[in-house]
């Protein structure tokens, strides 16, 4: 009973950090003892190890993973920086990358930007401050968020970029061909004869940061088809790390729809910027696709259940996260000496009608023809 009675005085003069020399001078033992028992390592006899743990166990004693950290200079906890936890594409990024980190027995601190670059070296600075062991960084390029990774870098911190168009030396990085997926989806518009083409999701001055909108260009002049100013229209984040909305979508849209000639295709930066200017079509009684064709990107989960569903282009999110997840384990283990690594996956377009009309199903022809309507000459009833 003695134990017991101990071990109870001790949980409630230290109810919330009972530590490995309270539960040593528990069960009379040297710390040493504790801590053979805790790593499991080294001897300690059955009836010893028994009673040690049977005083961890009333304690609900629990290592001090920072403490531990600090005496190894490495933890188990890894840094994950995304712009918005409410995009799909960022939450499944981060699960994938926090689902294969644990397998290997890191946990992971999740912080966002919200279009913020002090947030951005904020969360940067508090990772590095407790000495996480590495940090995956999905953020949007900006010049001073280079120097800060650049820096921390130099300072022996393992770091992998996720979807930028570059790294700064000493980094690695994944990505999904943004360019080659956006030039697939103009390509698309063009083949079902639209022209004029806008682009949403970043204003003149601000969207050739991104490989999308290139490959936006790219296709355009490909075909002999010019891109006027006036049909780019989107948010103008030069100040910080901005990624487009779905107001920002229905803003850019609302101004394009204004215009004197306006477009009759959209390729929207995002899924999310899609769906904003889908919205300001109908509100506009602008029909969809029969007055104006839309295109997205990252294939989100909304995607397919707009009214109509939305043609897209599907990059491999969870296959970045895994690569990603595995980049930063081999300069976490495997020391930050060895040679930067760049990893590039195939985007492949998916085609709803937001562009197209869908066909009827045949089983829906045979249901019509069955009740004696007529079929259109593409087997479509009339």
């Amino acid at each position: 009973m003695r134990e017991g009675n101990d071990v109870k005085t001790t949980a409630r003069a230290n109810q919330r950090h009972p530590t490995l020399v309270d539960i040593a001078a528990l069960a009379n033992v040297a710390p040493m003892t504790v801590s053979r028992v805790i790593n499991g390592s080294g001897y300690v006899s059955l009836k010893m190890r028994e009673k040690v743990q049977r005083i961890i166990d009333k304690l609900e004693y629990h290592p001090n993973a920072l403490a531990r950290g600090l005496k190894s200079q490495r933890s188990h906890v890894i840094g994950i920086l995304v712009p918005d936890i409410l995009n799909p594409f960022a939450a499944e990024l981060a699960g994938s990358i926090q689902e294969a980190m644990l397998v290997r027995g890191y946990t992971a601190f999740l912080s966002t930007t919200e279009q913020s670059t002090k947030r951005e070296h904020a969360a940067l600075s508090a990772f590095f401050d407790h000495r996480v062991a590495g940090i995956a960084v999905a953020t949007v390029e900006t010049a001073s968020g280079n120097e800060a990774l650049e820096r921390f870098t130099r300072r022996g911190m393992p770091i992998v970029v996720v979807g930028r168009n570059a790294a700064p030396v000493g980094i690695d990085r994944v990505t999904a061909d943004h360019w080659q997926g956006a030039y697939d989806a103009v390509e698309h518009l063009i083949s079902l004869g639209h022209k004029r083409i806008a682009y949403i999701g970043g204003s003149p001055r601000t969207a050739g940061r991104l490989r999308r909108f290139h490959g936006f260009l790219e296709a355009m002049h490909a075909h002999g088809l010019g891109v006027p100013e006036e049909l780019i229209a989107g948010p103008n984040h030069e100040s910080g790390p901005g990624y487009s909305k779905q107001a920002d979508g229905y803003e850019a849209m609302k101004r394009l729809l204004s215009l004197p000639h306006p477009p009759t295709a959209i390729f929207a930066r995002n899924d999310f910027t899609a769906l904003g200017a889908m919205s300001a079509a109908r509100d506009s009684g602008v029909s969809i696709p029969g007055d104006i064709a839309i295109v997205g990107f990252d294939n989100v989960p909304q995607s397919a259940f707009t009214t109509p569903p939305l043609t897209t282009v599907a990059q491999p999110t969870a296959q970045q996260g895994r690569e990603a997840a595995a980049m930063l384990l081999d300069r976490i283990e495997g020391g930050a000496d060895r040679e930067q690594r760049e990893i590039c996956l195939e985007c492949q377009l998916i085609v709803r009608g937001s562009t197209v009309v869908p066909a009827v199903m045949p089983a829906a022809r045979d249901r019509g023809q069955a009740q004696g309507l007529p079929a259109t000459s593409d087997g479509a009833h009339a």
